[in-house]
């Protein structure tokens, strides 16, 4: 058997790999494209599956695949198509799907490639030659009825992003949050010193601290939510323009509604078709709650390596799992790894929504964005490593981590912030010079007070209360 196979498209001839079930206008791109070797994310080759099933059950129902005009279709092919289009959603023919991600800035070879695969491999099922030159199911006149690149793709786009945060991200933001929320209740007895500018201040619990990060994962699960809901209008039904020329005025609801029904999530057709098409809106602003979620991972990631410095020359108020070795040389020494795997994470994410953001801003020309590849890669990619490492943030760090309460209370006695519950007491001036006084002698303020009789001893001891600074007292 021949290695090539020399297919046809309207620009002539092509040579194919003999059992590739693409055909010519793959190859092109194929032989036009060979830059990153990135091929498209296998969430969104699934979700354009998902979306030529959907076109093409609605073209059914419509009537408009078994009366078409020059290639009307038998009851055996539509179903042989509608099989088609499920495999490549199921992730059959992944490895069907060659183009790279930096290629024509509408999707068109991949969309193109969807067509190829989905046609060929329905006539195989219709039990004929996929390779003869007449192709009884055809990749545009049927695979693509009544659809453009410039509307499906964007669909499939906002289809596979929405299910991935669903799927993937918001049940790993929900781990977050609640591993957060436990360590909270379960180190609330703890007083530490609180930091502000990384300079001592006044104290609080460990658990109000651990309060704070659980309200920022519990935010951010929220933000996941409105990243999903800004990409829940599909283009499908604009075809080229915004117009839907050459199809169905009812195909776009129709379309949305079954994608609605296959996913589970409210798809809607856009409003505004011409929007729709041309801006990537949507996506930006999708991205952009991404990217506040990956700035909250950072920060907790970020504090919870701070709070563990140590562990005898740093703060070392809490205690982190040992996962490996931490230095080449220095025998002995653990790193805080995880969070710093985390915090990259979040770089890549920031630097990905400055991808999405400047192609939603300079690459919309009139009535089409050409920069969609690469927002899809971008968008998806973040979704896919904020979910793994919220994952592993929480499965190898924040749930094995454990309080060192008696260093968080070893702090509290000799801060200096200790007299800012006395500034109401005898002013702030005199509190002031106490508190440089104290820094001056290594004495506590405790010391000093009751070396200075400042105050009656019941009255000191009930104001330099650790437990009553971390809640707001009565006067």
């Amino acid at each position: 058997m021949s290695e090539y196979r020399v297919e046809q498209d309207s620009m002539g001839p092509v040579r194919v790999p003999a059992q590739a079930y693409y055909g010519a206008q793959t190859q092109r791109a194929v032989e036009n494209f060979p830059v990153s070797g990135y091929r498209l994310p296998a969430e969104l080759i699934h979700a354009i599956g998902l979306v030529k099933y959907a076109c093409a059950v609605v073209n059914r129902d419509l009537g408009r695949l078994g009366g078409h005009k020059k290639r009307p279709l038998e009851p055996r092919h539509i179903e042989a198509l509608l099989q088609a289009c499920q495999e490549v959603a199921q992730g059959r023919w992944d490895d069907q799907f060659p183009v790279d991600v930096f290629q024509t800035g509408s999707g068109t070879s991949s969309n193109m490639n969807a067509n190829e695969v989905i046609a060929n491999r329905a006539m195989e099922l219709a039990g004929e030659d996929r390779f003869q030159g007449q192709k009884t199911i055809h990749p545009n006149d049927h695979v693509n009825l009544g659809q453009s690149t410039n509307d499906t793709f964007p669909t499939a786009i906002h289809v596979a992003v929405a299910q991935a945060i669903q799927k993937r991200l918001i049940p790993q933001l929900e781990r977050w949050h609640q591993a957060l929320e436990e360590k909270a209740r379960a180190w609330d007895r703890i007083v530490k010193i609180g930091r502000t500018h990384l300079a001592d201040a006044t104290p609080l619990r460990l658990g109000q601290e651990f309060s704070g990060f659980a309200r920022q994962a519990q935010l951010a699960c929220q933000r996941a939510q409105r990243a999903l809901e800004a990409v829940l209008e599909l283009p499908v039904g604009g075809t080229a323009v915004g117009t839907g020329i050459n199809t169905h005025p009812e195909f776009g609801r129709r379309v949305a509604q079954q994608l609605a029904q296959l996913t589970g999530l409210p798809f809607q057709e856009a409003q505004n078709h011409f929007e729709a098409n041309a801006q990537r809106d949507a996506l930006v602003e999708c991205h952009g709650q991404l990217r506040t979620v990956a700035v909250s991972l950072f920060n907790v990631a970020n504090n919870i390596r701070w709070l563990s410095c140590g562990p005898r020359c740093g703060f070392y108020e809490v205690r982190l799992p040992e996962l490996q070795p931490g230095s080449s040389i220095m025998p002995g020494k653990v790193n805080p790894v995880i969070c710093e795997s985390v915090m990259q994470v979040a770089a890549r994410v920031l630097g990905n929504d400055h991808t999405v953001a400047f192609s939603g801003a300079t690459g919309g020309q009139f009535q089409l964005n050409i920069m969609m590849p690469v927002m899809a890669f971008a968008t998806l990619e973040s979704v896919r490593l904020l979910a793994q490492a919220t994952a592993i943030l929480v499965d190898k760090c924040i749930v094995g981590m454990e309080a060192n309460a008696e260093v968080c209370e070893s702090f509290v006695e000799k801060s200096l912030a200790m007299v800012t519950a006395l500034a109401p007491l005898i002013g702030y001036d005199q509190a002031a010079a106490l508190a440089k006084e104290a820094f001056q002698t290594g004495k506590t303020i405790r010391q000093l007070c009751q070396e200075k009789q400042l105050l009656p001893q019941d009255q000191l001891e009930k104001a330099l209360d650790p437990w009553r600074m971390t809640e707001p007292q009565p006067d």
